[in-house]
């Protein structure tokens, strides 16, 4: 049996992301690149792919989404690193921060250490039906009702 899997050149699970992953505001100075990401073995049926990241360590009572990507054709399995806003197929929602894309790490001063899950969904659909400027929880519940499977990085960062 093979496992769906994620990998990254980027992040790493459970170990520090580097600042150029981080956000670029709210007083903090990273880069705001998105991080590369590639996966296989994707369940069959799988006709599309979503991807997230959330972090659910922060000081919020759900949260805080960094980006969600969804209808990326099945026939991708990967994405470059500072793919966000240029990618060629599938459509980014609107993140917590209030803009569609990629937004980094950014974790209050001295709120300790933060956990940025990075999934990849394997969708049984071409195209997830969600309004164009559904809210990060309608995406979330979507992509956790449909999903053939999912795949998750989960890197850290802190202030």
């Amino acid at each position: 049996m093979t496992i769906f899997t994620l990998h990254s050149q980027d992040i790493v699970e459970g170990q520090l992301k580097d600042k150029r992953f981080s956000f670029n505001s709210f007083g903090h100075d990273g880069d705001n690149v998105s991080p590369q990401l590639s996966w296989e073995n994707a369940p069959e049926g799988t006709k599309s792919f979503a991807i997230t990241c959330f972090d659910p360590d922060a000081p919020t009572e759900s949260g805080f989404w960094h980006w969600q990507v969804i209808n990326i054709p099945a026939s991708t399995t990967s994405i470059e690193q500072d793919a966000s806003g240029k990618l060629a197929a599938g459509l980014e929602m609107r993140n917590d921060y209030g803009f569609n894309g990629y937004g980094g790490a950014c974790p209050p001063e001295g709120h300790g250490m933060h956990r940025y899950q990075f999934t990849v969904w394997a969708l049984p659909v071409e195209k997830l039906e969600v309004p164009d400027d559904a809210s990060c929880a309608l995406v979330s519940f979507m992509l956790n009702a449909t999903a053939l499977g999912k795949s998750t990085i989960t890197p850290t960062y802190v202030r």
